[in-house]
């Protein structure tokens, strides 16, 4: 069955239709622009927009799982789209969802019950981003989904190595960066062979 992906014509998001396509994985995506899908491989396209609840339903019919690559867009884009997601699985019986997200929403380690860009140990000036993600966090945990969000922290462009870490609720200590292609790795990984249900991930090398 296919998997329906959206946010898929950002940097991590294109790395992962790349990566399902190589692996002979059927895809969907929701897109609002289909132009810039530079690489569309085996996947099915669908033009609309996340914020459309029917354009949603349409993109994950017939799907067994969900993947949210959604950036923030200096807006509620997210949070609104998450909220049509998860409804949108819920009429449709879907129960897997991975997000990308920030390793700003993951535990701080000197004060777990704060979010990491809530403390110290996050050097970002601006909190914005992180408060959109931390509001899909926040969501999901009030669903039945087996979701998992991925956190990367500073995320350049860089190549697949598939040597980084991995860890439950927290940045893996001493962690600055994680590429965008081995972030893709993890979401591909974690959707064939699932370690995080209801976790989140931090992921840095």
């Amino acid at each position: 069955m296919k998997t329906a992906v959206f946010g898929s014509t950002g940097r991590v998001g294109q790395e992962l239709v790349r990566i399902f396509a190589q692996n002979g994985q059927p895809v969907r995506a929701l897109v609002r622009t289909p132009e810039k899908h530079i690489y569309t491989g085996s996947a099915e396209i669908i033009k609309g927009n996340v914020r459309n609840p029917e354009a949603v339903k349409e993109s994950v019919k017939g799907c067994s799982s969900i993947i949210s690559c959604l950036n923030t867009d200096g807006d509620d884009t997210l949070s609104a789209g998450l909220f049509t997601i998860i409804d949108a699985a819920s009429h449709a019986g879907i129960k897997r969802i991975i997000t990308v997200g920030t390793a700003g929403i993951l535990k701080a380690r000197s004060n777990p019950s704060l979010y990491r860009y809530q403390s110290d140990e996050s050097k970002r000036r601006s909190t914005r981003a992180a408060e959109e993600h931390a509001k899909v966090y926040e969501m999901l945990l009030r669903t039945e989904l087996n979701w998992t969000i991925a956190c990367p922290t500073y995320l350049p462009d860089g190549k697949l190595t598939g040597s980084y870490r991995c860890e439950a609720e927290f940045l893996p200590e001493g962690g600055t960066s994680i590429s965008v292609q081995d972030t893709a790795d993890f979401v591909f990984k974690e959707w064939q062979n699932p370690s995080f249900i209801r976790k989140r991930a931090g992921l840095a090398y």
